[in-house]
């Protein structure tokens, strides 16, 4: 036994060991309403200490890709409560993460065929997803606006209601997708934030939009069920800032203000390599930086994860490890873990869309 399968806590929650189950967008839920097959495969998973659902929109105009589910209707909550209640049933918790895209989107998935929003109007050189003839498909995104500074209240206030709406759902808690070039990400960076209002220019205005959301969603759920993922040098979907250490030093440090569950870190490029040489990254530094400004927050690392690496990252100071791909194929990867294997292989031609197959079909050690 190792670390790894003790029990631990994340603000108010007690989970059963410390892996996570990573967000994994899987692009089936049509229109945006979550299935009861999807709660066949979160309920499969329940074994991990604890399961981030998939990134949900918390708006029709944060959608950015074909049946991914949301949290703005009635229909999206009842589908989710289904989800929830499996998952409680096989005695696991589950938080969802609360999603706007930004810029990566396409005009054939935002309301009225609009422009996707950004802080500047500045394409995203990335796909997204649409389901062409039944089949997904890869497409380039679509040219975005610039929001005007009295739109980002609404968006604020979407979170808000998103949050509320997943606890009335039944979840456990949420996670704020800050990561991964989707629209907090990107008014985040350099790369992506052009704006000379007070939502750009300096890291202090460039944090602003984070700040007043993570207040929002804690004033609504408390921030003991609150949770943050961030990623610092990820070049996914086109992001990009000139001089990342400072940026995540001071957001982490405004982060301690606040008493999350839990701080969620993707190390690297997302699904990519962990060390990018062009944009070397001190989390070690990062984490001590949190430590010393009080925050407390469980801290959770991501990317690339097996066992060994997961243990040596617990012992150098981490709270919690969170694996993406290998949940794919093994429901049951906590046992998988314990007894070093073996490993279902997966399928990716199954990754995005579809059915049962590639989804909820992989066998688990008891089968």
């Amino acid at each position: 036994m190792t670390r790894l399968f003790e029990p631990t806590t994340a603000g108010q929650l007690s989970l059963a060991n410390r892996v996570v189950m990573a967000p994994l967008t899987r692009n089936r839920a049509p229109n945006a309403v979550p299935t009861p097959l999807m709660a066949t495969y979160y309920q499969q998973r329940a074994s991990a200490g604890l399961l981030i659902t998939e990134a949900t929109a918390i708006s029709h105009q944060g959608q950015g890709y074909a049946d991914v589910p949301g949290l703005y209707a009635p229909e999206q909550v009842e589908g989710w409560k289904r989800v929830t209640a499996a998952v409680h049933t096989a005695g696991g918790k589950i938080v969802t993460q609360l999603w706007h895209v930004g810029r990566v989107s396409h005009t054939e998935l935002q309301p009225n065929g609009g422009a996707p929003v950004a802080p500047s109007a500045i394409a995203a050189r990335t796909k997204t997803v649409l389901i062409k003839d039944g089949v997904p498909t890869f497409v380039e995104t679509s040219a975005p606006r610039a929001l005007d500074a009295a739109e980002l209240p609404g968006i604020v206030e979407d979170y808000r209601k998103a949050a509320l709406a997943a606890i009335e759902a039944g979840f456990d808690g949420v996670e704020i997708h800050a990561a991964n070039g989707y629209l907090i990400d990107e008014f985040l960076k350099t790369g992506s934030n052009h704006r000379t209002d007070a939502y750009g220019g300096g890291i202090e205005n460039r944090a602003r939009l984070l700040l007043e959301v993570v207040q929002a969603v804690t004033d609504a759920i408390g921030a003991a069920r609150t949770g943050i993922r961030l990623s610092p040098v990820t070049p996914a979907n086109d992001v990009v800032d000139a001089d990342p250490q400072p940026l995540f030093t001071c957001v982490v440090r405004e982060l301690a203000r606040f008493d999350l569950a839990y701080v969620h870190f993707i190390e690297g490029a997302t699904g990519g390599p962990r060390e990018i040489p062009d944009r070397p990254f001190d989390y070690a530094a990062l984490r001590a930086t949190y430590r010393a400004a009080g925050g407390r927050a469980a801290w959770m690392v991501n990317n690339g994860y097996d066992l060994a690496l997961a243990q040596k990252a617990l012992d150098d100071g981490a709270d919690l490890v969170a694996f993406g791909k290998s949940y794919i194929a093994n429901p049951d990867l906590v046992a998988r873990l314990q007894q070093g294997g073996p490993f279902n292989q997966p399928d990716k031609a199954t990754f995005y869309g579809g059915g049962e197959k590639g989804y909820t079909d992989y066998p688990a050690l008891t089968a």
